[in-house]
């Protein structure tokens, strides 16, 4: 069982308690504040509960031992989900995510923690080579959120996204395991 503990959260494997509230925030909850923001220019269906429950149960591992998605916790209450999955096998490139569906923990670093344990696992626990997010110019907190632990702005496409009936760019940030090294050293250092 993994569990990565933080100051602020801990990431640990779903279990059935989680997987519920997800669906909780995910279909049920009355301001759905989150899908204003991950990803809202991608239709999402609606799903039952036994649909999604399902769907959980069958959560696969990127590597041996090293799961797709980890639930974020604060006082093993689920707050969001950090995930990752495949862009290239053969070039060690994962896209990585995190998604805080409670708003009473947007702006206070539980994000920001909980995406930079998520980012340290996967190179500790790994060989990859890079690890990437996407998102559209529009969701300010996460581009902030991925440049403070290192990620880099590697590609805007122009007016690719559009939410709300206006256009915004995509945005691709990533990082090299190089790099990290090197971040990592430097703050071995401070």
């Amino acid at each position: 069982m993994i569990e990565i503990t933080g100051k602020k959260v801990e990431l640990r494997e779903m279990n059935q308690r989680d997987i519920d509230e997800l669906y909780f925030w995910k279909f049920e909850d009355d301001k759905q504040e989150a899908k204003k923001w991950n990803g809202p220019y991608i239709p999402e269906g609606k799903q039952t509960k036994k649909e999604h429950q399902e769907i959980w149960k069958s959560v696969s591992e990127i590597l041996p031992e090293v799961p797709n998605t980890l639930c974020i916790s604060v006082n093993d209450k689920l707050i969001g989900t950090v995930s990752s999955y495949w862009v290239d096998k053969n070039t060690n490139w994962l896209e990585t995510g995190i998604v805080i569906y409670d708003t009473n923990y947007w702006n206070g670093g539980y994000g920001t923690e909980a995406y930079k344990l998520w980012v340290n696992f996967l190179f500790h626990s790994t060989d990859l080579h890079r690890l990437g997010m996407s998102t559209w110019s529009g969701n300010t907190r996460m581009i902030k959120v991925a440049s403070k632990i290192g990620m880099k702005e590697e590609a805007r496409i122009r007016n690719a996204r559009i939410v709300n009936g206006k256009y915004f760019d995509a945005i691709k940030m990533g990082m090299l395991r190089q790099e990290w090294e090197d971040l990592h050293r430097l703050n071995s250092l401070l």
